[in-house]
């Protein structure tokens, strides 16, 4: 096994069980109890979990050895992992002083991990999307819109970000294989890391999110045609270790061409969200988005409309883009489906937005207070605290 250079031995913190003066020597176990609540910063589970301690030694003395396995050698959180291991060690009586060693997985110990994370694979070797499972209670919801430049993007972050705030544990797919802009308007440099055929997301806000633009060369476009973009969207959802989550957003690309209709097949239990903005020629697309869903099967959770005004300096409203789009969209598809539809939101115009998505700083986290966020976060609580619908899954009621 490939080792790093041996971290230096650090003392335990002062006013710790550890400190000078401690009259035992350290538990063994109690040093294993501390480091399972270590948790990996990118997959966020203990890492005794995930057989990262390769080996653990506790002397009469009160030093202790901790190896830790990275799953790859070039592991972006070594430091923080590193860091956490000594704090926790650090607190169990007798401990007077941490050392971490950081090794490499070998292939057997990264194929134990894989299989830990997402189960081992079909009779066909494929691997099925977790969130498509008949017991997920995660709640799955395609942003869509009819055409491009609708807020659809920024809609869509700004919803994950604030349930991400409020304790919800939130994975944003960025599916605009060609168009993706979520990893700028998250601020989110860090690429995934790859054990072998899995991915682990980076975390941006405390959302796990997966986008094409996090694979590519900066300024390489993207040229996927129908099989192979439903592959990418395929690979984004079984390849991908999101963990359990209570929500899943995917931004979806504009119109109801292939991943569209690749998302539909792939997680069957999604429910869309159809965002226009207030003009009739937005709003009449939008509806023929909205309408895909009466053709896969999906629901419609509602409709939002964005850019629906702009509070001018003496509180007045100026309508740049008219009035009623959003509520026509609602009531369009509630009449043809003949489920109610209803108008979620309508979110007003604010430079704020659009400067939070320039910078990486989402409007919801960098002004929450300015008028535009808040309507963003009500949305974003709504949505995240609906309770899941019972539609394909077991109740576990045995006939008498």
């Amino acid at each position: 096994m490939r080792r790093q250079p041996a971290a230096p031995t650090v003392p335990a913190p002062a006013g710790t069980g550890g400190g000078p003066g401690s009259g035992s020597a350290p538990d063994e176990a109690a040093v294993r109890a501390a480091l399972a609540t270590v948790l990996d910063p990118e997959i966020r589970r203990p890492i005794t979990d995930l057989g990262m301690v390769g080996g653990l030694e506790v002397s009469a003395t009160g030093a202790v050895l901790v190896e830790v396995l990275l799953t790859t050698s070039g592991c972006p959180m070594r430091d923080t992992l590193e860091r956490d291991v000594t704090a926790a060690v650090s607190t169990v009586p007798g401990v007077r002083a941490v050392r971490v060693d950081l090794g490499v997985m070998d292939a057997e110990q990264r194929t134990r991990l894989r299989t830990v994370l997402r189960g081992p694979a079909g009779a066909d070797g494929e691997r099925e999307v977790p969130f498509a499972r008949p017991g997920s209670l995660t709640r799955v919801y395609c942003v869509a819109s009819g055409k491009g430049g609708v807020g659809k993007s920024t809609l869509t972050v700004n919803l994950a970000v604030a349930m991400a705030r409020d304790g919800l544990r939130v994975g944003l797919v960025d599916a605009d294989v060609h168009g993706f802009s979520v990893p700028a308007m998250l601020g989110c440099t860090t690429r995934p890391t790859k054990v072998d055929d899995l991915v682990i997301p980076p975390v941006a806000h405390g959302v796990k999110v997966i986008s094409m633009g996090m694979v590519v060369p900066d300024g390489q476009p993207v040229m996927h045609r129908g099989p192979l973009l439903h592959r990418a969207l395929q690979q984004f959802l079984t390849e991908v270790h999101f963990g359990d989550l209570d929500v899943l957003l995917l931004d979806m690309p504009p119109g109801t061409g292939d991943v569209p209709i690749s998302a539909a097949q792939l997680l069957p239990g999604s429910e869309l969200l159809v965002v226009t903005t207030p003009q009739p020629a937005a709003a009449d697309v939008a509806h023929r988005s909205g309408g895909l869903a009466a053709r896969t099967g999906q629901g419609v959770v509602g409709v939002v409309e964005n850019m629906s005004w702009m509070t001018m300096p003496d509180g007045s409203r100026l309508e740049l883009f008219g009035a009623g789009g959003g509520a026509a969209v609602a009531e369009r598809l509630s009449r043809e489906s003949g489920a109610d539809v209803p108008l979620l939101a309508q979110v007003p115009m604010d430079v704020k937005v659009r400067e939070g998505g320039d910078g990486g700083l989402p409007v919801v986290l960098a002004d929450p207070g300015s008028e535009a966020a808040q309507a963003l976060s009500a949305l974003a609580r709504r949505l995240g605290h609906r309770s899941r619908g019972l539609a394909g899954r077991p109740l576990g009621v045995v006939p008498v």
